[in-house]
């Protein structure tokens, strides 16, 4: 009852306005600033026909904001002669024609539902917009939606999508609302009102009218007309408003709060239109004004015309045809990123002008001081080197004196001491031994010792004598007892093999090692050894070794363990004691000159027992094996070297068989006839 006296009252304000406006004609100026006040979008939980009516005039500004943008841009790039390239964007015209059309509009369903005779409701209305927009594509009900979509709309409500977002309403009270009438015995009332301003908004001109008042869909759609007309003859400017928070608080954002109202506010779309094209333009001289210094050509000062600077400053950023153009007096930028760089190279250059300025600054006050202080040095350089030549004189007296006597101490250094050889002497003497600590022997196999004068002879020889006796206890000191027994069987090993076998110079750097098996086969063979044959049997030394057979001469893989009493000869993979043999009945071990690692044990029968004859084996470390064998009998004499090409081995039943020995590329055993042929490498 109450919206249209209000509707009257706002309208009867509006025309005081404009009575006021024009009695100021001719006191005033007569420009005029309209100020439109709106908000947005408004999105709610239950949305009626109020907010129908206030979505559809932002559909309706959206689509005028958007043309105006693209007319603005239009005359703009025409102004500046660059060649118009058409942007894509959302055009909202099919919404509003869902929504003012006059034929198969949403509003214009509403006014025919409202004017039917008969029973009409807000449910008659729903069902036929159903049928006349049914198969819009920015429309449906719960009627026409799916099982998913009919969750989310009731019986009673219609969803749109707006170009801000899905809006969904209520069709309850759109008729009543749409209607809005007053009664006619309500209209004569408040037009015999004795108040001036109520009976002037209720003539009695409009009582004896016979048309039927106008719907306030229809008024507000008339009404959105004649403002988008004044909006399209104007050049409006744009104000947008966010709110950052709920609580009126500083320094508080909410996102989501500033997320919906640009969203519904349409600033998204906005920014596409303008940024589909240039999205950056600026005048020749503010442009080259505040990017010159990033050019050489054109920094300090440009003294051509202010285009051709743009142009210079272009190309020296190597800017490609496409990203950019060049108007009649402004710049334009396509893309925000080139501008974003072309900021960052002007912080960077900044950055370099500042250390120049700084720098030329210092080099300025640094002349300054050197100026004034080059006058007070000069002045102090003269009485200084008055000084310093006085000085000189008498340093060079003293030099002088002391070169002399020097001399003459030399020269006299051989005679008996006198008051000028006697510091030349000692000096001689503080020098040597000074310097002779850096010429020391460092070994005691170094024979070598430092040159003395000829006064020091006997004092260098009690010094040498001393040297050498500490080296050699310092050295006897440092030898474990494990190095000691090491160096004994080298000394050994050097006393029978040195120039007598050809591979003995290979062995002396190698060292003689306890084992040449894997630690955890060693330990197993020491088990094994102590198992057969006892456990005082200690296994000093052990390695893989072929032992041959006296009559084939096949090579059978053996493992060899030495005791301190016996040689025992084992399985490799079972570690089964194959065989063992005393050391005592090891009378011999013979081997050749060459380089071969063939050895004959010479083995004595025991009393009463039959000869099994010699034991025929081939090792790679030969002569370690020979060597600690006979250290463990306390027999070197045991080991006999033969440089014959033949020697030969005793067989079961006083036989003898035959080994030739023989040198060639590569070392191989092998039985050739009767005989087994060993060859040795060259």
């Amino acid at each position: 009852f109450f919206d249209v006296p209000i509707r009257r009252v706002w309208s009867l304000f509006l025309i005081f306005i404009d009575l006021c406006l024009l009695s100021l004609q001719g006191r005033v100026p007569t420009n005029v600033m309209g100020l439109l006040d709106i908000y947005g979008f408004e999105v709610f939980g239950n949305n009626s026909f109020e907010q129908f009516c206030i979505n559809y005039c932002n559909e309706k500004l959206q689509q005028i904001f958007i043309e105006l943008t693209l007319k603005s841009e239009q005359e703009e790039y025409l102004r500046e002669g660059i060649e118009w390239e058409q942007i894509e964007y959302f055009n909202n015209k099919i919404i509003l024609d869902l929504i003012d059309d006059k034929q198969k509009g949403i509003m214009s369903c509403l006014d025919e539902e409202c004017l039917r005779p008969g029973d009409v409701s807000d449910a008659s209305f729903l069902s036929k917009m159903t049928t006349l927009v049914g198969g819009h594509a920015h429309f449906t009900c719960h009627e026409l939606a799916d099982s998913e979509l009919r969750k989310t709309l009731g019986r009673e409500e219609f969803r749109m999508k707006h170009y801000a977002g899905d809006v969904t309403y209520s069709t309850s009270g759109f008729i009543d609302k749409n209607n809005d009438l007053l009664f006619r015995d309500v209209k004569e009332a408040m037009s015999e009102s004795n108040n001036v301003v109520m009976s002037s908004m209720f003539t009695k001109t409009e009582l004896q009218s016979k048309k039927r008042p106008s719907t306030a869909a229809t008024q507000f759609r008339v009404s959105l007309a004649k403002l988008a007309e004044i909006l399209m003859s104007k050049e409006p400017s744009y104000v947008r408003c966010v709110k950052p928070n709920a609580r009126k608080a500083t320094g508080l954002m909410e996102g989501e709060l500033v997320k919906h109202q640009v969203k519904y506010l349409g600033l998204m779309e906005n920014l596409r239109v303008r940024r589909a094209g240039f999205a950056y333009r600026r005048e020749f001289e503010v442009f080259l004004k505040r990017y010159k210094c990033v050019c050489p050509a054109t920094w300090p000062d440009w003294s051509g015309h202010v285009r051709d600077g743009v142009v210079e400053l272009a190309r020296h950023l190597a800017w490609e045809q496409d990203s950019f153009r060049i108007g009649k007096t402004k710049v334009f930028i396509r893309h925000p990123s080139m501008l974003f760089k072309l900021e960052e190279v002007l912080e960077a250059r900044k950055q370099e002008l500042a250390t120049q300025i700084q720098a030329l600054y210092k080099m300025h006050r640094a002349k300054t001081n050197f100026l004034r202080m080059r006058v007070a040095v000069t002045m102090l350089a003269s009485h200084w080197r008055r000084v310093c030549a006085q000085r000189e004189k008498e340093r060079r007296k003293k030099a002088t004196v002391s070169i002399r006597r020097f001399i003459k101490g030399f020269m006299t250094r051989m005679g008996a001491a006198n008051e000028y050889n006697t510091k030349f002497q000692r000096y001689v003497r503080y020098r040597w031994i000074s310097d002779l600590p850096k010429q020391l022997p460092k070994t005691v196999l170094v024979k070598e010792w430092p040159p003395c004068p000829p006064l020091l002879k006997n004092t260098s020889q009690i010094l040498r004598d001393m040297h050498l006796k500490w080296m050699v206890r310092r050295y006897c000191k440092g030898i474990t007892p494990e190095r000691k027994a090491f160096m004994e069987l080298k000394v050994k090993a050097s006393e029978v093999f040195r120039g007598k076998k050809q591979n003995y110079s290979q062995s002396i750097p190698q060292i003689f090692n306890n084992s040449y098996l894997d630690p955890r086969v060693t330990s197993t063979v020491a088990e094994r050894v102590k198992a057969t044959l006892g456990a005082d049997e200690n296994v000093f030394f052990s390695l893989p070794a072929v032992k041959y057979d006296r009559h084939g001469y096949k090579g059978r893989p053996r493992v060899l363990a030495c005791t301190r009493k016996t040689l025992v000869m084992l399985v490799p993979g079972k570690f089964e004691v194959k065989e063992s043999y005393p050391l005592s009945s090891l009378s011999a071990m013979a081997i050749s000159s060459l380089s071969d690692g063939f050895v004959i044990f010479r083995v004595e029968a025991a009393p009463g027992a039959k000869a099994r004859g010699d034991l025929l084996m081939s090792v790679d470390n030969l002569i370690e094996l020979c060597i600690k064998l006979a250290d463990a009998k306390n027999d070197l004499a045991s080991i006999n070297i033969n440089s014959d090409a033949t020697m030969v081995h005793h067989l079961p039943g006083d036989k003898q068989g035959t080994i030739r020995f023989s040198q060639g590329p590569q070392p191989s055993y092998a039985k050739v006839g009767k005989e087994f042929h060993v060859v040795a490498s060259q």
